[in-house]
């Protein structure tokens, strides 16, 4: 066995009544299925207002470009050039309601705004990655956000 950081996490989600997200690894995944998984995390934490766990292992680490997109998470709360134009539209659309009775503006920039704050409220990333070896000195140089906007125990 390992030292329990999936079990943990998972428990401590459950008690929080947070969902728990992973991804699956199959041998067709790459990065266009990683980037609509990371769109399904926008939806759940973003759209549908959903306190959400994305537990994520460097087993799962395919491809470091992986890296780089939640690098981009932990830093602003935003993956670039995830979504489209259509697809910010429908986000923004499943938040108005919700943005309308906060008071806020009914701007396309408004709104997008409040659903990256939802995302960014609600989104809480748990990395597991093993410290021993160099693979993981080298990550934390070429990815800074996985020192700077993270706990690491």
């Amino acid at each position: 066995g390992g030292s329990g950081r999936q079990s943990l996490t998972r428990l401590a989600s459950y008690i929080a009544e947070y969902k728990v997200f992973m991804i699956e690894i199959t041998k067709t995944y790459r990065a266009l299925e990683f980037k609509d998984d990371l769109k399904k995390l926008y939806e759940m934490s973003g759209a549908k207002n959903l306190q959400t766990v994305f537990l994520f292992n460097d087993t799962q680490i395919i491809q470091e470009g992986f890296l780089e997109d939640i690098n981009g998470l932990l830093g602003s709360g935003e993956v670039p050039n995830l979504l489209g134009p259509d697809e910010v539209a429908t986000f923004r659309e499943a938040v108005r309601v919700d943005a309308k009775a906060a008071g806020i503006d009914e701007t396309p920039a408004a709104l997008y705004e409040f659903f990256l704050d939802r995302v960014r409220n609600n989104l809480h990333l748990v990395l597991c990655m093993s410290p021993i070896g160099e693979a993981f000195r080298t990550r934390v140089r070429m990815f800074p956000n996985l020192v700077n906007c993270c706990t690491i125990d």
